[in-house]
């Protein structure tokens, strides 16, 4: 059988997450990588043994590709995918899908009228405690989610904005720690409630960094359908990335986890827990420690759905319902914080 064609547009930091996946996927062969700097896609095109592109839309046009990583600052992620998209490629874009909530609903309903697959990273949902927690949700031990809270406390100091050249602005980023950090638990607790948000608000500062505009801080309240309230609080002023931490309060009993590790306390006295399995595809790739290691997981599942195994687990319409959290976040914003560059 031919094995699918797949490229990287994005050379950065994120990438060594998709590339090194790739290459460890036996129905899959990388074939081109693309970015603006052509340094950057020269030495991973030298590292793994492959064509170097600066235009993505040249690559497109040239390479006949079944499948395309995005692997790029926030702005251009449905920019690229739409294009993508028209040349009947698939897509596997990194989070957030976009920085406007209209632009990803346009990008999902162009790639179903091109007849291809668009998913979208999140790749905590893969974590063995985020996957524990669900099943019980939906398995009925724990019940429906009544009550939620997410806590994320990480440092990112002035020097982290100051290294990129769209990081930490409203206008490539789309935000701060919401949309760059706080999205993932976000994501998580929104996934196990499994509602329709009716109501959000929230409150964005940015406290400590002098380098860039964005809200480095914020807190509030989601209220679902359902009736569940899920509280947020998040902010990179702390001195280290503290683990994330998700309590979840339902009709049976209480979970709260982390990306590392999770407890169940049911109402009848039981108590389960487990720790996450690492996939041993990425513990040498490099990639920073709080991105976790289930990217290969996720991106093993996307390549199934391509082939006809199962079915695209997180797509556009699913990534979709964080989006839109997000998005709502910003836009309900009670606090004086300008959007500008």
């Amino acid at each position: 059988m031919n094995k699918l064609r797949v490229a990287v547009v994005g050379c950065g930091s994120i990438s060594v997450m998709h590339l090194d996946s790739i290459v460890s996927l036996d129905e899959v062969e990388l074939v081109a990588v693309c970015d603006i700097k052509s340094e950057r896609a020269e030495q991973k095109a030298a590292k793994y043994g492959v064509k170097a592109y600066t235009e993505y839309k040249i690559m497109f046009s040239e390479e006949k590709l079944d499948a395309v990583h995005i692997c790029l600052p926030h702005y251009l992620h449905t920019v690229v995918a739409c294009e993508a998209f028209k040349n009947g490629i698939s897509v596997l874009s990194e989070k957030p899908m976009s920085i406007k909530y209209d632009d990803a609903v346009n990008a999902v309903e162009l790639a179903k009228k091109c007849g291809v697959q668009y998913g979208v990273i999140f790749q905590c949902r893969y974590n063995t405690p985020s996957q524990l927690i669900k099943q019980r949700v939906i398995d009925g031990s724990l019940g429906s989610v009544k009550c939620g809270r997410t806590t994320l406390t990480w440092y990112r100091p002035d020097n982290y904005y100051d290294s990129s050249d769209w990081k930490g602005t409203w206008y490539k980023e789309g935000g701060g720690v919401v949309i760059d950090q706080a999205i993932h638990s976000l994501d998580l607790a929104n996934w196990m409630i499994d509602s329709e948000p009716i109501e959000i608000q929230s409150s964005l500062h940015n406290r400590n960094h002098k380098n860039m505009i964005v809200e480095d801080s914020a807190e509030g309240l989601i209220k679902y359908k359902n009736g569940a309230l899920l509280s947020f609080y998040a902010m990179n002023n702390y001195f280290v990335d503290e683990p994330i931490e998700i309590r979840l309060y339902c009709e049976n009993g209480t979970a709260i986890f982390s990306y590392d590790n999770a407890v169940i306390n049911y109402n009848d006295g039981r108590v389960e827990t487990v720790e996450n399995q690492i996939d041993d595809v990425l513990t040498q790739s490099g990639g920073k420690e709080y991105w976790g290691f289930k990217h290969n997981v996720q991106i093993r599942q996307f390549y199934n759905s391509l082939l006809g195994k199962e079915k695209l687990e997180i797509s556009g319409e699913e990534a979709l319902k964080i989006q839109n959290i997000v998005c709502q976040i910003y836009n309900n914003n009670d606090c004086v914080i300008k959007k500008g560059n």
